[in-house]
């Protein structure tokens, strides 16, 4: 027993020195303000944070769209899709509780009840009464899930490579296995190595050559601003399953289009012939050689596809 003992003492003073090593502060988000804010960006408080959000494009039309990025992400991940439509509709893109400069919820709490109610008091305080819902990843089951919630308000629904269905046997990236992982996970609250991020990100997209030095330290410095590692840890450890509310996708009636990469490593693009069987009347396109991140991969197109739909769907 004795040298047991021994070694599972020697295997936690080696986490615990592996750990002072790499150990990261949180970063204010009064230091990333300067840095990945512009002069597009706009605060609004709200459930008692300050969210970080872009209002552009033709600001008369009366049904914009509202882009929710996924797990880890920032609205950032719009930029270049958000580029393509705004010279046609209003564009509204925003940091998630629990990401980005937005940061945590006071209510330590992310499921689908919850972003429902932020969804709704978000769009209330900007007096919108229709709205089109974009997501990808999580953000597209956050969307769905709202679209079932309060149908009145979401005229039209996208879905970019969304989370729904049980997990298919997809590799995954890295830090998603970590993150997921019990125990070993909670080293993620204080280490968070650019080095993993970078290999998570390569995961993401099909063409690993888009990966560059800003986006792996944007997506470091997001993942490490006050609060939000110990946001996306409760999601990791499973707090969407704490909803009340969970939405059954053949309920959705909402005109929707699914858009899918047919190299997505991270939600099986078999997801994308299941949305389009169980959600009646919706429009699937298939992106080949392309990732989980479409709109990131190839933007103008995503754009297209999304314009294309709005236009047939009026």
């Amino acid at each position: 027993m004795k040298p047991f003992v021994k070694v599972l003492g020697l295997f936690f003073g080696l986490l615990l020195l592996v750990l002072f090593i790499v150990c990261e502060r949180d970063r204010p988000v009064k230091e990333l303000i300067p840095i990945y804010s512009n002069s597009s960006s706009q605060f609004m408080s709200i459930l008692g944070m300050q969210v970080h959000y872009r209002d552009q494009g033709v600001q008369t039309d009366s049904v914009p769209l509202i882009l929710l990025h996924g797990m880890s992400s920032s609205l950032n991940t719009w930029d270049s899709v958000a580029h393509h439509l705004i010279p046609h509709r209003r564009v509204i893109c925003l940091d998630l509780p629990g990401f980005g400069l937005t940061g945590p919820s006071p209510e330590n709490t992310y499921n689908f009840d919850y972003y429902n109610k932020f969804i709704d008091s978000f769009t209330r305080k900007l007096q919108l009464t229709k709205f089109t819902l974009v997501g990808n990843s999580m953000g597209g089951s956050i969307a769905w899930n709202y679209a079932l919630f309060n149908p009145a308000v979401v005229d039209k629904l996208v879905l970019i490579d969304a989370a729904g269905y049980p997990k298919r046997g997809e590799s995954g990236s890295l830090g998603f296995k970590i993150a997921s992982t019990p125990v070993i996970n909670n080293v993620l609250l204080f280490a968070t190595p650019k080095a993993l991020v970078r290999k998570s990100l390569e995961t993401i997209y099909f063409d690993q050559s888009r990966v560059t030095d800003a986006q792996v330290e944007r997506f470091h410095d997001m993942a490490i601003r006050e609060g939000n590692r110990a946001a996306a840890l409760l999601i990791f450890k499973g707090s969407f399953g704490t909803s009340r509310f969970k939405g059954n996708i053949k309920e959705i009636k909402t005109p929707t289009l699914v858009l899918w990469g047919e190299k997505d490593n991270l939600i099986s693009v078999e997801n994308a012939y299941q949305f389009n069987k169980d959600i009646k009347g919706s429009k699937l396109e298939v992106y080949p050689n392309v990732g989980h991140v479409p709109m990131e991969e190839i933007p103008e197109r995503v754009a297209k596809s999304i314009m294309s739909f709005i236009k047939i769907a009026n």
